[in-house]
This record gives structure tokens, C-alpha cells and sequence, in this order.
């Protein structure tokens, strides 16, 4: 995308909204692989990972008399957490929508500001991640309260275009946000180490905290 953007960015945008009945190009398989992968995360699929996969009900093994007294006030501290973190990444956005419709910034920046969101989801769940350390200071990716909201922060700037393309990615990863927010809603008891068994270190089988760590101090070496 850098590489098309730098060659010609207005070339770079019309790329992106060509009929694929005139042309089928690679921004268009790139939409067809996020849809298909938001709609993976609004259905069951073993193919999810731990951290996207605990609001499903067969990943849930409950913890032997857990205190629905600690399942609640964990419930309410993440929740002033999380919305924390919403409020942040709405307005950050939101100065974004500012820059574009002042001029500062066009479609061709817009769509290159979701390519770059895009890789951060992959930094954040492999290198570093600031919503972890600043905002919801959970233990790890697969105890994330907020881990399917991934989808939802690429694809924000999406909703500026107001194009055929990008909408569908738009109001799609509000699919996947909404189905994850009525998950947590009704079934907060697997989303919590506390009373899940699946979401122990022990039973872990992402081990992305380790690759972290691994991939952390290969880079402060």
C-alpha cells in the first residue's frame, strides 16, 4: 500500500474502489480476506484464538466455586477500563475525521491510516501493546477484555470514506464488536481467569506472552 501511495496516490485510491468486474486487484482480495475474517469472529470456529475464542460457551470449563462477588467487581473494574480505552481511540479518531475534512488529509492518507492500524494489531498482540500497559493492565492478550475490539479500531477511519467498500468493513467490524460486547454482557464468567479454567496459564495455548517476552528481548539486546 506504501509502495502504490508513493508511486501515485490518487492512482493508489482508484485502485481501491475499481469494480472487480473490470479488474480484480489485490485491495480487493484484501476485502474479501476482513470480511471473512470478521465473520469468523461472529460465529464458533476452533480456528479463533484463546483470546478471541473465550466468549464461546466450549471454552468455557468453569473454576470450582468461584465468588460471583469477585466476578462482579472484576466485571465492573474492566468495564471503567475499557471505556477508558474507547473514549481515547473515539477521539483519537475523531481528530483524524478533522484532519480529513479540513483538507489536511485525503482518502488515499485515510486508507493508508487503516493499513497502519491494521499492522498495529499485530504489534500490539506480538511486540507491544499500549492499551495493555496503559489502559487495561490485564496480565496478557488472552485475558484481554477488549480483544475482539481489534477489527472495529482498524477499520474506524473506514466510516470517513463513505464509499461501497469501505462501509461494509465498517458497520462489519460493528458486528463483531456489538456480538463481543453482549457476549461479555451475558456471560462475563468466561472472561475471567477466576472463573474460567481455559484462561489459567497452565491450560494457555496461544503462549503469546511468551513469544512477547521472547521477541522483547531479542529487541533490547
Amino acid at each position: 500500500m506504501i509502495w502504490l501511495y508513493i508511486r501515485d496516490k490518487n492512482a493508489f485510491y482508484q485502485y481501491t474502489i475499481t469494480s472487480p468486474m473490470n479488474e480484480f486487484n489485490f485491495m480487493h482480495l484484501m476485502w474479501l480476506i476482513f470480511i471473512g475474517l470478521m465473520t469468523l469472529h461472529l460465529f464458533p470456529s476452533k480456528l479463533l484464538s484463546m483470546g478471541a475464542g473465550k466468549s464461546c460457551k466450549s471454552n468455557f470449563t468453569p473454576v470450582q466455586n468461584y465468588s460471583e462477588a469477585d466476578l462482579l467487581t472484576f466485571v465492573q473494574n474492566e468495564n471503567k477500563k475499557a471505556w477508558r480505552c474507547m473514549l481515547c481511540w473515539l477521539l483519537g479518531n475523531a481528530a483524524i475525521g478533522l484532519l480529513y475534512y479540513c483538507g489536511i488529509i485525503g482518502k488515499p492518507e485515510i486508507l493508508l491510516i487503516s493499513g497502519f492500524f491494521f499492522i498495529c494489531d499485530y504489534i500490539c498482540i506480538l511486540i507491544f501493546c499500549p492499551f495493555q500497559t496503559f489502559g487495561m493492565k490485564n496480565r496478557c492478550c488472552v485475558n484481554c477484555r477488549i480483544y475482539d475490539w481489534g477489527h472495529f479500531m482498524m477499520f474506524t477511519p473506514m466510516l470517513f470514506l463513505g464509499t461501497f467498500y469501505s462501509l461494509p468493513l465498517f458497520f462489519m467490524s460493528c458486528a463483531v464488536i456489538i456480538h463481543w460486547e453482549v457476549k461479555w454482557t451475558n456471560h462475563p464468567e468466561r472472561f475471567w481467569y477466576g472463573s474460567n479454567q481455559i484462561l489459567s496459564c497452565k491450560n494457555c495455548r496461544d503462549k503469546t506472552c511468551q513469544l512477547k517476552r521472547k521477541l522483547k528481548r531479542t529487541f533490547t539486546k
